[in-house]
């Protein structure tokens, strides 16, 4: 009953909010002393004829209230086909509200598809950087090529950003971000390389603070302004390892985590390029949804964080013989799962993909004549939602599944079965993890055990252990994927390279070196 009354009350006051400058009267913006574009601009969610422009007035970024007036501010904004603005196609003036942060979501329509767009923002005789975007083609319409680059778990302590240099210079189409965009840590917690200010993050002002740290790192600004992101969040958007109402901390009370959650939740909407229908009202936030890139892509994104029941308490152990089978736990809800499967089924593009948090493949580990421990905090602690997804796959003949993940820090191919410990299943779909952008430090290029760790996990085709990202070319023939891994993240000039490669062919599950 509490946490209801919490939500109820939380869902009723935040709705009363003028979020989105609706009702509001905008003032004159006051004489910045400082830029007040510090944080960039960004675009993201984009459609065939739209796309969300995002930026924030935070001439002071790092104080509260970031050096703005708790006012209402008029902010104009102009979208134009060539980057010096000759051309404008749309321009007008939005609204950013002390609510919100004064952070600014402007979604212009009508747009021209399949089309490259430049973009910018004025306020008081101040104009941000110019950002580039795009739409997407038409709904079904034919479409010859998308270059996607996917990317998860940046820890400001960690190491440097320096692999988004290279991922802009790579040009992809489309970023998805699949989660651990910020550490919720206290400072020193997690490294040396930079610090986090302050201690574990708790209020509104705690996580705009860390956001705009991490906002702040130059590589992260430049590309998100080179290309549309989507973006979806794990658990450290939060707190660590949460599910649901649930924290894995000691002695904190559901109310607790969900007055947490609600904190988090509207700062990760204030700071993301994200949709209106995505506005939390308190401790909830839909962000579940889908993109498609003509007949070619449909992008189903999840949140395997908000609905899951907790963790099996399992200890590791074989998953068939724990909690993990119980066909009550669940990674997506019942909600969301109906969602995807009617998604899947409807879809008409020839390569359905899935960019979610958690490692789908099923990997046991542990020594040879021992029993093998699985992650309970990815698809092995929840295999019988696992199975039902694979099943589905399978019996209902879905075009080509690929699996995009986060949250492990390490690059792994995968070739998924409806149980991955029986090689002689058939291969459904296949599974591209890709490695964290900087947590965890340099790592190396191999794991220690990995010929043996193979050889127990058949699903497994590569597993690489540095920093990076994975930079996907999809066509309606193939779908590639190139594992860009960084030599260094703890120093300046840590230079990304292609360590693998590999391709998925359509109509054929499984995945060839390329």
């Amino acid at each position: 009953m509490t946490t209801r009354r919490l939500f109820l009350a939380y869902t009723a006051s935040l709705a009363t909010v003028p979020y989105l400058g609706r009702g509001q009267h905008a003032i004159t913006a006051p004489k910045f002393q400082a830029h007040p574009f510090s944080l960039g601009v960004a675009s993201g969610d984009p459609d065939h004829h739209s796309m969300v422009l995002w930026t924030k007035l935070a001439p002071e970024p790092l104080i509260p209230g970031g050096g703005v007036p708790p006012q209402a501010i008029d902010v104009a904004w102009e979208i134009a086909s060539d980057d010096q603005f000759k051309k404008v196609i749309q321009k007008g003036t939005t609204i950013a509200t002390p609510q919100l942060g004064h952070s600014v979501h402007v979604t212009p329509k009508g747009l021209p598809s399949n089309s490259w767009f430049y973009y910018r923002f004025k306020v008081a005789g101040h104009t941000s950087a110019t950002g580039r975007t795009r739409t997407m083609p038409e709904p079904g319409a034919k479409a010859d090529s998308l270059k996607i680059a996917v990317t998860s778990c940046q820890n400001f302590e960690q190491g440097l950003f320096t692999a988004y240099e290279q991922m802009k210079a790579d040009s992809p189409d489309l970023v998805f971000h699949l989660g651990d965009y910020i550490y919720e840590y206290a400072s020193g917690r997690n490294g040396k390389i930079r610090k986090h200010l302050g201690p574990e993050i708790l209020s509104i002002h705690d996580y705009r603070t860390r956001y705009a740290q991490y906002r702040g790192d130059k590589h992260l600004q430049e590309m998100h302004a080179s290309c549309p992101w989507l973006v979806t969040w794990d658990d450290h958007e939060v707190d660590n390892n949460y599910a649901n109402e649930i924290s894995e901390q000691k002695g904190v009370s559901v109310t607790d985590l969900l007055t947490r959650r609600a904190n988090a939740y509207q700062v990760y909407y204030e700071m993301m390029p994200l949709r209106e229908s995505s506005l939390p009202h308190g401790p909830r936030m839909d962000l579940y949804r889908r993109a498609s890139f003509g007949s070619l892509a449909e992008f189903h994104i999840l949140d395997t964080r908000q609905y899951r029941s907790d963790q099996p308490n399992d200890d590791g152990r074989d998953p068939l013989n724990g909690d993990a089978t119980n066909p009550k736990n669940t990674l997506l809800g019942e909600t969301q799962r109906h969602w995807l499967f009617n998604g899947l089924l409807k879809s008409p593009a020839t390569w359905n993909v899935l960019p979610q948090q958690v490692m789908m493949g099923m990997l046991g580990h542990g020594k040879e004549g021992e029993e093998k421990k699985f992650s309970m905090d990815s698809w092995s602690g929840y295999l019988a939602e696992r199975e039902l997804l694979m099943r589905f796959l399978e019996d209902r003949k879905v075009l080509n599944p690929i699996i995009l993940t986060g949250d492990v820090h390490t690059n792994w191919v995968h070739e998924l079965r409806a149980d991955d410990r029986k090689p002689e299943l058939p291969v459904i779909a296949t599974e591209f993890v890709t490695t964290s952008l900087s947590s965890g430090g340099n790592g190396s290029d191999t794991y220690s055990t990995i010929k043996a760790f193979k050889a127990a996990n058949p699903c497994i085709q590569y597993h690489n252990n540095r920093r990076g990202y994975i930079l996907c070319t999809i066509t309606p023939e193939n779908y590639q994927a190139d594992f860009m891994t960084i030599d260094t993240v703890t120093k300046a000039g840590g230079k990304t390279t292609k360590a693998a490669s590999f391709t998925v062919e359509t109509g054929r599950p499984g995945v060839s070196p390329s």
